[in-house]
C-alpha cells in the first residue's frame, strides 16, 4: 500500500485517468503506478498520441 504523502495527486492513487467520455487510461502523471515522490518528474517520457478529436491513441 502506498503512503498517503506520496500519492500521485491527479489520478488519487488509482493510476488511471478518465476523460469526458469515460474512457480511462494510463495516468501520464506517475505512470500508473499511483505515487509520486518528490523529484520525480510529471513530464511524460514520450509524446502522448492523440487523434483529431484530442482522445488518446493508447
Amino acid at each position: 500500500m502506498i503512503e498517503r504523502n506520496n500519492r500521485c495527486k491527479a489520478c488519487e492513487g488509482t493510476g488511471m485517468l478518465a476523460d469526458d467520455e469515460g474512457w480511462q487510461y494510463k495516468c501520464s502523471v506517475c505512470g500508473g503506478d499511483g505515487d509520486f515522490f518528490p523529484g520525480d518528474n510529471p513530464e511524460p517520457t514520450n509524446r502522448i498520441n492523440v487523434d483529431e478529436n484530442n482522445r488518446l491513441l493508447d
